[in-house]
């Protein structure tokens, strides 16, 4: 599954291959033994390289899923084992908990490693009322407002793009598109709640907006949509990068919209966060200030 999805990351199973230390022979021949036991064609195969299938960009989605559960697990076990009782609990929405989350934490984990971290991922909503309850000490989320009763502050800054299926009309105009005209067109869309779909409603709330056309519960589903030519979508450059640079998808310009935004860490009073949450959120915009 690790190499799957660093073959999903990377664009090639010899690029994966090469990162994770395998001769591309043995690579090879460890998807197709998990192509067999999963009865699904994974990687499309082809003189000019290598490729993830439509059933194969799906199941990186689910498999990124049990590698993050497997590390817990393997954090958690660890942490029985020795005793540890420093705990730090952390919700992220799920574009950040997906690209920008993992890095934070693996810095965080040479830096304090007696700290057992629990990750919960959830749309930049769901996030806000876990802080509220009390069952996690910090969050990051994409969303655009923050509810009065938490604290924030700001952490790195995100931009979202326009995408579409290469077929599309959009792919092949010569003139950026206007936010009038990006508006009145049925998106697909992140679900209600989510962070990227309300920055999106927020930029567009000058203009008459279309309703969705789909709204999916996931970056992943929602770019295997427009791949498949169903709709254009509004998604984080963090998403998509890869699959543009690929041609996977193209990214069409707006020219008379900004489209970024900021990605802030969230907690409850007091207004002063406390460590080891100070100490993950000082790491994140660290990382911010590094890729600047």
């Amino acid at each position: 599954m690790q190499l799957l999805v660093s073959v999903g990351e990377r664009g090639s199973l010899g690029a994966a291959a090469r990162a994770m230390g395998m001769a591309q022979p043995n690579a090879s021949r460890s998807i197709t033994r998990l192509e067999r036991q999963l009865g699904l064609t994974l990687i499309a195969r082809s003189p000019s390289g290598s490729t993830l299938t439509t059933e194969g960009q799906v199941v990186v989605h689910w498999a990124r899923e049990v590698l993050t559960r497997a590390e817990n697990l393997l954090i958690g076990a660890q942490a029985l084992r020795t005793e540890r009782r420093s705990h730090l609990a952390v919700g992220a929405s799920m574009t950040v908990a997906e690209y920008l989350v993992p890095l934070w934490l693996g810095e965080f984990r040479r830096a304090l490693p007696d700290v057992l971290v629990n990750l919960e991922v959830h749309n930049s909503y769901e996030v806000f009322d876990r802080i509220s309850a009390g069952h996690c000490q910090v969050g990051f989320v994409e969303s655009p407002s923050i509810p009065r009763s938490l604290h924030s502050v700001v952490v790195a800054v995100d931009r979202l793009v326009v995408v579409v299926d290469p077929s599309h009309p959009w792919a092949r105009r010569r003139k950026p598109l206007r936010a009038a005209e990006l508006a009145a067109t049925p998106l697909i869309v992140r679900e209600p709640g989510s962070g990227t779909r309300n920055t999106l409603e927020t930029m567009l709330s000058g203009h008459e907006v279309a309703p969705p056309l789909l709204a999916l519960g996931s970056n992943s589903a929602v770019k295997i949509s427009v791949r498949a030519g169903v709709a254009p979508a509004v998604l984080s450059t963090l998403s998509v990068d890869s699959d543009v640079r690929s041609g996977a998808l193209r990214e069409v310009p707006v020219d008379d919209l900004d489209l970024s935004r900021r990605l802030r860490a969230v907690w409850q009073a007091p207004r002063r966060l406390a460590s080891p949450a100070s100490d993950l959120v000082n790491i994140a915009k660290r990382a911010a200030t590094a890729t600047a």
